[in-house]
């Protein structure tokens, strides 16, 4: 079942909280196809909870929105800006948090991960043709580990052209040909250009957890080795400079940044006090409607209020699973 929409009538600065009942599984095309020609209530009848409808007290989602009101009275988030959320708990099979999550935003350097499953998809499909080199790896670390943006016109132009020379087109191809169900608001358009301008690429918070999603279960082709170069050292809005999330988690990321938007979308890799993973996926991206005149001061105030909702989350999942 989809989730519901609440609140009010909506102004910019709103947010629309949306809960639903987990990810959808990734199944390859004949899959998904048999699949939905079955009962939907037989396709039904082992979902999870709705998040929260047993805990007591204010449900994560109710807290993420009130922090958020509380940070655009703050100035911390402006009038001009929108966000979106999403917290997908692993262990409970719940989706805990979706706000504005459907709503497809700038893309920035979070595509880089989606460029990376399209070339993987590209690979499993050209084998003899195309091949994963020690020169191939290394462009990809540097696309998704340091965020070059030249690196990943190198791999959108070998999807391209494994793919009728279909140019920037050709990554969204790959993707909605392989997985339609998870890159449903995912649109690429453009080659990231030399001044680092992209804003023409797009993808929904959803899109990023369902992406999340698969990865973490292995439904995509090279998921192991997407996620490790996720798991690359870098600069993080997710566990980094976040107050009470400790050093030694893991987390799987990529960062989005432009004068318009700053973002995160990533899986954190926490454990109990048993040591037992009690994994976790967080996004959050805050988009404004012009560039802003000041950089540097907009996108670290942004990153700030993104590493704030991510400390939330995390005491969040800390009371619910004994976090070591």
């Amino acid at each position: 079942m989809q989730g519901f929409l609440q609140d009010h009538c909506l102004r910019p600065q709103d947010e629309v909280a949306r809960v639903d009942n987990g990810e959808t599984p990734l199944f390859d095309r004949r899959s998904f196809l048999g699949l939905s020609a079955l009962a939907g209530g037989a396709l039904l009848s082992g979902l999870p909870l709705v998040a929260g409808a047993a805990t007591r007290g204010p449900t994560l989602q109710a807290r993420v929105v009130d922090l958020v009101k509380q940070l655009r009275a703050e100035g911390k988030i402006r009038w001009d800006e929108k966000t979106s959320w999403s917290v997908y708990d692993f262990t409970g099979r719940k989706k805990l948090v979706s706000i504005n999550e459907e709503e497809p935003r700038q893309t920035a350097s979070m595509i880089k991960p989606f460029v990376a499953q399209a070339f993987f998809y590209t690979l499993r499909d050209n084998s003899g043709r195309l091949h994963y080199t020690s020169a191939t790896r290394d462009t990809m670390e540097h696309m998704i580990r340091k965020s070059s943006n030249s690196a990943t016109n190198e791999i959108m132009q070998i999807i391209s052209r494994y793919n009728g020379n279909m140019g920037p087109q050709a990554t969204e191809y790959v993707l909605k040909r392989n997985a339609p169900q998870v890159f449903r608001q995912t649109s690429v358009v453009e080659y990231i250009p030399s001044d680092g301008r992209t804003y023409r690429n797009r993808a929904s918070a959803r899109d990023y957890s369902r992406f999340l999603f698969a990865q973490w279960h292995r439904q995509m082709p090279y998921s192991s080795e997407v996620l490790d170069l996720m798991a690359l050292p870098n600069h993080d809005r997710i566990t980094q400079g976040v107050r009470n999330i400790p050093s030694d988690v893991r987390v799987y990321d990529k960062t989005g940044s432009t004068a318009m938007l700053c973002g995160d979308m990533g899986i954190i890799e926490s454990r109990d006090s048993r040591g037992r993973p009690r994994p976790y996926t967080f996004v959050g991206i805050i988009e404004k409607s012009s560039r802003s005149g000041a950089y540097g001061r907009w996108i670290t105030n942004r990153s700030n209020a993104i590493r704030e909702v991510s400390n939330l989350v995390y005491l969040y999942m800390q009371s619910q699973h004994r976090l070591a």
